[in-house]
């Protein structure tokens, strides 16, 4: 089954306020924090905040990650130990570089007998990482590593790279693509990167229209004000959806039953078409069935 994954909001584990927000927010997901927004020394108090708020419920339809710390902090094997009791609906380990940083996180789960319901995603943010793309997502050929895609991460890539951070992101393109490929081949979900200035509206459309049209599933937010026109951008238009079930009715008619080609409105359209138009179809039904 499709789930949509068009806004995936970050909240700070250390802000109780913002946990009680995760709750209400439109995004279709909520990223709970131990890293980046938390600082040192409030680590463990994050911990315990973000477990007693999964013990506590009421995210309703929305999809809960909890992004740990990388694996060479302090911290991972607690975060790692916390989430697999706490039981979101999946894990965000930053930094992963190699199947054996896969395989870390995956033992840890098995050692505390987490349910397999709880999924990994690797954030793609070193250069490594990018290089090795395709055999990172091949790992999901093994269900032990439990990987559902992948989160691509601009801001740590241009720090390891001295690649800046222009409006368009021409000089990651080629690196974006790369990690899309990567993940169809296997199978997995692929989520955009941050845009950092929540105050430039016109600029995040740009850069999630980009990512839309690069292959993105969906966007990961900073900031709530972002998740409205993230959600716009990512839902299939009317008549996109339309178009779609036109598409579908044509070849269930019988005497397109066998044909691998049709004409519709001047138009060839392909039986690839129409796996196109399922899918969109299904989205677009998804996104209904969130409220949103």
């Amino acid at each position: 089954m499709i789930r949509p994954r068009r806004s995936h909001l970050f909240m700070p584990g250390s802000n109780p306020r913002a946990l009680e927000k995760a709750r209400t927010v439109a995004a279709d997901g909520i990223i709970l924090d131990l890293e980046d927004a938390v600082a040192p020394d409030a680590k463990g108090t994050a911990r315990d905040a973000i477990a007693q708020t999964l013990a506590s419920g009421g995210f309703g339809k929305r999809e809960v990650i909890i992004r740990i710390n990388a694996l060479d902090s302090p911290w991972w094997i607690d975060d790692v130990t916390m989430a697999g009791k706490a039981k979101p609906d999946g894990i965000l380990v930053p930094k992963i570089s190699s199947v054996e940083d896969l395989s870390a996180v995956a033992d840890r789960l098995s050692d505390i007998g987490a349910d397999m319901s709880i999924k990994v995603w690797a954030m793609i943010e070193t250069s490594r990482a990018i290089l090795h793309a395709e055999e990172l997502a091949a790992a999901s050929r093994d269900s032990e590593n439990r990987l559902a895609g992948f989160v691509f991460g601009p801001n740590d890539i241009a720090r390891e790279t001295r690649i800046r951070m222009m409006p368009g992101r021409a000089a990651m393109l080629p690196m974006i693509t790369h990690c899309v490929l990567a993940t169809r081949l296997h199978g997995l979900e692929i989520l955009d990167g941050p845009y950092s200035n929540f105050s430039d509206t016109e600029g995040f459309i740009a850069e999630a229209e980009q990512g839309r049209d690069i292959g993105f599933d969906g966007k990961t937010l900073i900031h709530p004000s972002q998740i409205e026109a993230c959600n716009k951008v990512f839902t299939p238009p009317d008549d996109e959806v339309a178009q779609a079930r036109r598409i579908i009715a044509a070849f269930e008619q019988p005497e397109n039953a066998k044909r691998g080609a049709i004409q519709l409105d001047g138009k060839m359209v392909e039986r690839l078409h129409a796996d196109m138009a399922k899918r969109t179809i299904a989205i677009s039904d998804a996104i209904a069935a969130m409220g949103s």
